[in-house]
């Protein structure tokens, strides 16, 4: 495995050195991937070209980073910019290497999150985005245009995480692998129900276990937290260690956002009714919007309480997009052909007969 590792930071130092304006570069695409992405940009933008395929974004991203989670905890993966200190090799061995306020994640490295939850998450995109370029061309090019740009994107983001150190390369392959695979297999397994309760059990599930698998890796004698004691320790700059880069704040992303599509199952403002081209534009725009105000919320300081705050502003964030956001759009311009809807609250009868429509296929 040291071998793997050394070849992996000579990868890295090659990377490293080759043109100045290849860091910009490299940084912009680490942190337009961050896993958080698909909840605040994905998502809602998915969710205006289709409902259902935005759920299904949503859906395989929550799951397939709390498989990453619990992947990291078990196959201790190190990450380039500790272990080669820890290693010895820095002493033995001339590195030339540099830490970036992207490097210093917290948690364990193997497999890639960025690699493993963007290319699960995007993978109903591009097959919607790939069916809809059939329908519309036979030209082979452009049907096969979203997946060549889709493993652009996957081979782009794993070349950034090892640049910035923050992977090794059989690290960034194995979350391609892993993403690709889990997008292609719960494509299709999309739940699709007409109550909360089965989202509400979801995000009560996806708490509980790891809870459960965190205290009994500590109960067998394994510190599972080693991964944050070695990122503190090698970190060139401690403001650059961030709470969410830690596995605890993925569970809280996860874990609220599975509450926020049952929030929206439970109290839809709207009957699911069809968006005009411009309705959805609106809507996309308005969804950005909302999502990236409510994350620029200041939150508090005190690991716990940050959590929580996470927590709720990921479950706010779906009913935002699935349920308020669809209803002030329709209610301020109706679709062609339908009577004008009354601006205001929806009566119980509304909220309880007419559920949205991607949740009853």
């Amino acid at each position: 495995m040291d071998a793997l590792h050394t070849a992996g930071i000579r990868f890295a130092e090659a990377l490293q050195s080759g043109p100045p304006w290849l860091e910009k570069f490299w940084i912009s695409v680490t942190s337009l991937a961050d896993p958080k992405s698909i909840f605040t940009v994905c998502f809602p933008l998915a969710y205006f070209l289709d409902r259902k395929v935005g759920v299904s974004v949503l859906w395989i991203g929550l799951v397939s980073e709390w498989l990453n989670v619990v992947l990291k905890w078990f196959l201790f993966g190190e990450r380039p910019f500790w272990w080669v200190h820890e290693s010895g090799l820095a002493t033995k061995e001339l590195v030339m290497l540099r830490q970036f306020p992207v490097s210093c994640e917290t948690g364990p490295g193997s497999p890639s999150g960025h690699c493993m939850i963007t290319g699960a998450a995007l993978w109903p995109l591009v097959t919607a985005l790939t069916a809809l370029a059939s329908r519309h061309s036979r030209s082979l090019v452009v049907n096969l245009t979203p997946f060549g740009a889709y493993t652009l994107l996957q081979l782009a983001v794993g070349l950034s995480r090892v640049f910035v150190l923050a992977h090794f390369p059989h690290q960034v392959v194995g979350g391609i692998l892993a993403g690709a695979a889990l997008g292609w297999g719960l494509q299709a397994r999309t739940p699709a129900t007409c109550t909360s309760g089965f989202f509400m059990a979801t995000a009560l599930a996806l708490l509980l276990s790891s809870l459960a698998l965190h205290s009994l890796v500590i109960a067998a004698g394994i510190d599972i937290d080693w991964s944050i004691r070695l990122a503190t320790k090698w970190c060139s700059d401690p403001s650059w260690l961030r709470l969410d880069t830690r596995p605890f704040a993925s569970i809280c992303r996860d874990t609220g956002s599975a509450l926020g599509l049952g929030l929206a199952a439970g109290f839809p403002l709207h009957r699911g009714e069809p968006l005009d081209p411009r309705q959805r534009v609106a809507g996309a725009v308005l969804a950005l919007v909302a999502i990236q105000g409510l994350h620029r919320l200041l939150q508090p300081t005190d690991a716990t309480l940050w959590y929580g705050t996470s927590f709720l502003k990921y479950a706010a964030g779906p009913w935002l997009v699935a349920s308020l956001l669809p209803w002030l759009v329709l209610s301020l311009r109706p679709p062609t052909g339908l009577p004008p809807r009354r601006v205001g609250v929806p009566t119980v009868s509304r909220l309880v007969l007419h559920p949205p429509s991607w949740l009853c296929p």
